[in-house]
């Protein structure tokens, strides 16, 4: 693959979420999911809906989840409502919890570790999909960005497990953990190829902890925001958000680099791009 466009703002506010999607110059077509990250009850650091809310309703979208496997308060569909409504995403826009009927299962096509993926029964009310997703670091994935959306974050709660255990639910807590990192990178491919040209990825470099939006009890970001990036193709979008990370003069980078490494979070966007769905090349274009 030849480089992608990964277009890059230092201005983080809802006006320029609408820019950095106009700037891709493509439009989403029919009934949109929209992914976002509805944050663990007591996370602080999650982006919240009224940050999104403009651009959900740019494309008319439909906030969509879907069940966590660990306990906490998403783990299940009532608790995940509650949650919904508490953070104030139902306010914001129409919600969709989308294994709430069960789950679909979708091919993965030379996976390197899975060949199937798990995802909600409502997946399939959807023509498009806008990923917008908080860059940040994450306890088990190194860092999570447009990949750990798509992947972890669509699969149903069975899902989650399956790909955590790669393929043996089992071995959620156990597995080896680059063959984890594969499995995210396996089950992303799936949701790729389930809307063909059809996505549109954003990732917001704001509130950087080393922890996930995922933790209730999640460490203060101790490195200043960066910006906003955007892209049509996941791969370049992350490693971009890795390498603007590296580059950043803050010195408070080195606790988010510490965990990135430590947990080789890397091997997530080199195992996708091995997959061919996206490149790890690509043009920085600064608006």
């Amino acid at each position: 693959m030849g480089k992608s466009k990964v277009f890059f703002t230092k201005e983080i506010t809802p006006e320029a979420v609408l820019k950095l999607y106009d700037a891709l110059e493509t439009a989403l077509p029919g009934k949109v999911a929209v992914k976002v990250h509805s944050g663990e009850v007591g996370n602080q650091n999650f982006i919240r809906p009224s940050f999104w809310k403009p651009m959900i309703q740019k494309v008319n979208g439909t906030i969509v989840e879907c069940n966590t496997a660990y306990e906490g308060a998403r783990n299940t569909t009532k608790a995940h409502w509650e949650t919904m409504k508490l953070h104030g995403w139902t306010e914001a826009a129409d919600v969709d919890i989308m294994d709430e009927d069960g789950e679909l299962e979708l091919p993965v096509e030379n996976g390197k570790k899975i060949k199937k993926n798990f995802v909600g029964t409502h997946m399939e009310k959807y023509d498009s999909l806008l990923v917008l997703s908080h860059f940040k670091g994450h306890p088990m994935g190194g860092f999570g960005g447009a990949l750990k959306n798509i992947s972890i974050g669509l699969a149903s709660s069975h899902g989650k497990a399956y790909i955590h255990g790669v393929g043996n639910t089992d071995n959620f807590w156990t597995s080896d953990h680059d063959s984890f990192l594969e499995s995210m990178a396996d089950a992303a491919q799936s949701i790729v190829n389930y809307f063909p040209g059809k996505i549109v990825y954003i990732n917001v470099m704001k509130n950087m902890s080393v922890d996930c939006d995922c933790c209730a009890v999640a460490a203060d970001p101790e490195m200043a925001d960066i910006g906003m990036l955007a892209s049509l193709d996941p791969v370049a979008l992350d490693q971009a958000c890795v390498d603007l990370v590296y580059r950043s003069d803050d010195p408070g980078k080195k606790h988010l680099i510490e965990r990135m490494e430590s947990l080789n979070g890397i091997h997530t966007v080199e195992a996708a791009a091995e997959l061919g769905y996206g490149s790890r090349e690509y043009e920085l274009v600064e608006m």
